[in-house]
């Protein structure tokens, strides 16, 4: 606690108490709607309070998790000890020029596949059904619908969190995987630039509009965090799952949905424990039935694990 007294002295130092919260609830900026608090919490409106906040927290030794939209992570009921960033407004911006596009790392995947198509490009259309961040779809190479980020992104503007150093890091250097990249749990994307094609005829509003129905139509509302688990290579993990016969298995207020096996959802006031605990036993049930483990796409905060 001496650590966090003292990153809070600090930031008052530079003059960001007036946005800075304790034990503020992580849980309503998650998907799921579930998880305890963090210690300190602070949304830094631009780079340079981002770079000041980062120093404090470096300087005073205490971990920083960054929040992006939350529709991937899970912070245990306990919370999570220590200083809790999510990015502001400063970092929400879209720039277009021509088939180049530059984005906030805290922009809306949404917001942006639909702002693409107005402007008259295409390739970036499957990212509206994914309710994600830029910053967390660069980390995780998001995708969907046959393509991913993999396939738009020229580069990345990151900053790293122990050393506050900032870089620009090219696509070719990302190692840009099946639900993963190099991009370190200590750094923080803070824009990324995108290439994409000419819309032609209105191709892009239509397939805009078939990912939506198509979403709709195949996978469940509610409090989720999307895909729980990666696909193990040549099958799927919602099969697994089912298969296995854990789709509907409750625990506690978690459940495997009816609509989707591999989607967790959470009832109303719900508790991110059951959520992991429920992990556990699919990943357990399912290598006992097929041999196979399965791997959290989701990303885990103060489980101990």
């Amino acid at each position: 606690m001496d650590d966090l007294e003292a990153l809070r002295a600090a930031l008052v130092a530079v003059g960001l108490l007036e946005g800075l919260r304790a034990e503020y609830p992580l849980g309503p900026l998650t998907t799921y709607r579930a998880g305890g608090p963090a210690s300190l919490f602070v949304r830094p409106a631009d780079v340079h309070e981002l770079e000041a906040v980062v120093a404090a927290a470096t300087a005073c030794g205490v971990e920083i998790l960054v929040v992006g939209q939350g529709s991937n992570l899970l912070v245990s009921d306990g919370g999570f000890t220590g200083l809790a960033i999510q990015l502001g407004g400063g970092f929400q911006s879209i720039d277009v020029s021509g088939r180049m596009v530059t984005a906030g790392g805290a922009t809306s995947l949404p917001v942006l596949a639909r702002r693409t198509v107005v402007d008259g490009l295409t390739g970036f259309e499957w990212a509206v059904g994914v309710p994600g961040s830029v910053g967390g779809a660069v980390r995780m190479n998001a995708g969907g619908h046959g393509s991913d980020m993999a396939a738009v992104l020229e580069e990345v503007t990151t900053i790293d969190l122990l050393s506050g150093v900032g870089r620009v890091r090219r696509v070719d250097g990302l190692a840009l995987g099946y639900r993963t990249s190099d991009v370190g749990t200590s750094e923080l994307v803070t824009s990324a630039v995108l290439r994409l094609d000419d819309a032609v005829d209105g191709a892009g509003s239509e397939l805009l509009a078939e990912v939506v129905r198509w979403r709709r139509e195949n996978q469940p509302g509610g409090r989720n965090a999307g895909s729980v688990f990666t696909n193990p290579p040549g099958d799927s993990a919602g099969r697994l799952i089912d298969t296995a016969g854990m789709r509907g298995l409750r625990r506690g207020s978690a459940v495997v949905s009816e609509r989707h096996a591999n989607f967790i959802q959470v009832d109303e006031g719900g508790s991110a424990d059951d959520v992991a605990a429920l992990m556990d036993e699919i990943v357990r049930v399912v290598f006992d039935v097929h041999g196979i483990r399965l791997h959290a796409e989701t990303v885990m905060v103060g489980f101990g694990r």
